[in-house]
């Protein structure tokens, strides 16, 4: 099973739904935007991903800069705090296999996490290539 917290306003998280779905995966999807977070979930999906508050957070196009959590002086509760009464402080896509958990920022970072590829050339809404070189 594949999981990516998805938000489609956002076109990194769009290249890297349809990577998945190219690669002849049929993900689950959640808008977490809609959904929301709790802290556990984030704390666990930070965990597995190797992430921390302050590396999970979306610094532009957030109220992270307006809420002064790009303080040096911020805490990891205080940011956590804040990512589940914002959601969308949490920088996307995250995507949860077998293989792992992981930030896909770039989009090309997905391809880590999945057994099967999209066939290539496998081109994102851009226009530019996917990179699989370092596959």
């Amino acid at each position: 099973m594949i999981v990516i917290h998805h938000n489609p306003e956002c076109g990194t998280s769009r290249n890297v739904l349809g990577i998945i779905r190219a690669a002849g995966y049929d993900p689950v999807v959640i808008e977490y935007l809609k959904e929301g977070w709790t802290k556990p979930q984030l704390l666990a999906l930070f965990a597995a991903a190797g992430l921390t508050p302050k590396t999970g957070l979306r610094e532009t196009k957030s109220p992270a800069r307006k809420l002064g959590l790009l303080e040096n002086n911020v805490g990891e509760d205080d940011i956590l705090a804040q990512m589940v009464k914002h959601p969308v402080l949490v920088n996307r896509p995250i995507v949860c296999t077998p293989k792992g958990v992981r930030l896909c920022r770039p989009s090309e970072a997905v391809l880590d996490l999945l057994d099967n590829k999209p066939a290539e050339p496998y081109y994102k809404e851009d226009g530019d290539t996917l990179d699989m070189s370092g596959i």
